[in-house]
């Protein structure tokens, strides 16, 4: 059987990973053997489990664990040792595009930049194929990794794995999102690209506007319409009108932004972290802010002042945590029976 080494290709085509799949399954001499690594790698359809497989094929599930090890293991050799020079060109390419993105990538990534046709099974060849090369090294997808492929550099996937986890120890240490630079500062880590490229294959950590943090925490990645207020109010930094939040949320980059003023209204009413401090204008609790009418705000003042007060003192205070009129503290301090004036212009709290 001989081998079949596609043609040169220019420098900006696409990777035809179904081509090289098939060039790759042609140097296993059994039918059975080629059956397995393209049914449990997902190669040309959904993949399958061990079970599926030995039921298919009358064998048990042990046995189609290993012949599926053994295979792997002779193609892997075989790579390293030149025997599959129809990777050649798929090495490099890989190779070439993890060079200029950190030395690491999610394998969704790599499909959607480097595949002809992106999609799951393009995945799944991405990955397989990578699998072979002697440079490269696949992470594969667990509960706390994506589907990664990374430059060997040295390293095996345990030590690519404590890299990450590294990485995540030291965001939780900070506390709270920061660009991927003070990470990597923080990490012991002089290269930047290279941190943030191992970033990328961790589903404990979420990127959003530049910064990262832990996947919970809602201003990285926002999960609901609630969060994603709270985001939108912490980057602007001020309180601001629910129609200006809306707005915001439509203009943002939210996966999910496709939301209704009113919906956006209804939240902000319901959850404590937002306060109405003026007609229509909201701002985040944490900021100082406490609930309450304009007049709650003046009997705060004058409880916390001990002592009568001149109203322009009392309405420069309670500006400080209400967005609303002179007019309208100046109405509630001279028709609110809580408050008693003691002087010219100066109230106190009735007794």
């Amino acid at each position: 059987m001989t081998d079949q080494v596609p043609a040169a290709k220019p420098k900006d085509a696409k990777l035809q990973t179904e081509a090289l799949v098939k060039a790759v399954l042609e140097t296993i001499d059994r039918e059975r053997e080629r059956e397995i690594v393209a049914r449990r790698f997902g190669l040309f359809d959904r993949k399958e489990t061990l079970e599926q497989i030995g039921e298919l094929l009358g064998i048990t599930r042990e046995r189609v664990r290993q012949l599926e090890k053994s295979v792997v293991t002779r193609l892997k050799t075989s790579a390293g040792q030149g025997g599959l020079p129809q990777l050649a060109d798929f090495q490099t390419t890989v190779a070439n595009y993890l060079e200029k993105h950190g030395g690491a990538a999610r394998v969704t990534v790599l499909s959607n930049e480097l595949t002809a046709k992106p999609g799951r099974e393009e995945q799944s060849r991405l990955s397989f194929l990578s699998q072979l090369c002697p440079d490269l090294l696949v992470l594969p997808e667990d509960d706390h990794f994506y589907g990664s492929v990374a430059l060997t550099a040295g390293r095996d996937e345990k030590k690519l794995k404590s890299a990450v986890n590294s990485l995540v120890d030291t965001v939780k240490k900070l506390g709270e999102p920061k660009d991927i630079k003070a990470i990597a500062a923080a990490a012991g880590l002089e290269d930047v690209a290279g941190a943030e490229a191992l970033a990328t294959t961790s589903k404990n950590l979420a990127t959003l506007n530049g910064r990262w943090g832990l996947v919970k925490w809602p201003m990285v990645n926002p999960k609901n319409i609630r969060d994603k207020i709270y985001v939108i109010l912490k980057e602007n930094g001020k309180h601001m009108h629910f129609n200006d939040i809306a707005k915001a949320i439509k203009d943002s980059d939210f996966k999910r932004k496709d939301v209704t003023t009113q919906a956006i209204h209804n939240e902000l009413i319901k959850d404590k972290r937002f306060v109405l401090i003026g007609r229509g204008i909201y701002a985040l609790k944490e900021w100082g802010y406490v609930k309450g009418t304009v007049a709650d705000i003046i009997s705060e003042v004058l409880r916390e002042a001990g002592e009568p007060l001149h109203r322009d003192e009392i309405v420069k205070r309670v500006l400080k945590s209400r967005f609303v009129k002179e007019t309208t503290i100046l109405l509630n301090l001279q028709g609110k029976q809580q408050f008693q004036r003691v002087a010219k212009a100066t109230y106190q709290l009735a007794e």
